[in-house]
């Protein structure tokens, strides 16, 4: 077969540990999201999203002529060149930097009738909508390096396809964890408000290395996980 010779094979794993590791926001913003819903439509909202992410990602690649385009400037404002990847990662970093504050805001304010009444108002497809959304933010960013990565369309597909049936794998076992620790709900939400600062700084033409992001993000999470176990330790000896 044509993708099975070793330099396709090399870039697929490339391309989809990239898609993984991209899509992990993806992952966050949806158990954070869909935890509003009833129990019993969390897994419901986990998979038609992730799915529906699959096959909006799978479109743009037939149209990554266009997603190429949108690199070239639209127009120039104060000698500051802004194209339509500007526009996306602007935007979209004003959106999670939002929507990010104002759920922190309601865990730290809000009262339980306050977050019973939130549950009842967010839809089913409410929550996938708002998936679909941050799901345009990241694909762009990440065809566009996948493009730069390979050319070739079987192999972006492949590792698109591969990337998503890992993250419908554990989106559950993430999306627990995270919603059956208050704590770790909040760091959840503040790598996200870091992860639109940095989309925002992006559309500035501020380019922050993501290395940097996610080191930050792996410590807190290391710091966070030590912090559980000693809480666990003390609450056992009691």
């Amino acid at each position: 077969m044509e993708l099975l010779t070793p330099d396709k094979l090399v870039a697929i794993f490339t391309l989809t540990l990239m898609e993984i590791v991209l899509g992990i926001d993806n992952i966050v913003f949806l158990s954070i999201i869909a935890g509003k819903l009833p129990k019993n439509q969390q897994a419901k909202a986990r998979n038609v999203g992730l799915t529906l992410a699959l096959g909006f990602r799978i479109g743009l690649l037939f149209a990554v002529s266009w997603i190429a385009s949108l690199t070239s400037p639209l127009f120039s404002a104060f000698d500051f060149a802004v194209t339509g990847r500007d526009l996306i990662m602007l935007g979209g970093g004003l959106f999670l930097i939002a929507k990010s504050t104002s759920e922190i805001h309601g865990k730290i304010e809000g009262s339980e009738e306050d977050s019973k009444s939130a549950k009842e108002k967010i839809s089913f497809w409410g929550v996938i909508f708002q998936l679909i959304l941050l799901d345009i933010i990241f694909s762009v960013d990440s065809i566009v390096t996948a493009v730069g990565l390979s050319g070739n369309f079987q192999v972006m597909v492949t590792a698109v396809v591969l990337s998503m049936i890992v993250m419908l794998i554990f989106s559950g076992t993430v999306s627990d964890f995270i919603n059956e620790h208050p704590t770790m709900k909040i760091l959840a939400l503040s790598f996200l408000i870091m992860i639109g600062a940095m989309l925002f700084a992006d559309g500035l033409h501020f380019h922050i290395p993501k290395g940097y992001i996610y080191f930050s993000m792996s410590f807190s999470l290391g710091v966070e996980l030590i912090n559980m176990k000693i809480r666990k330790g003390i609450s056992k000896k009691r």
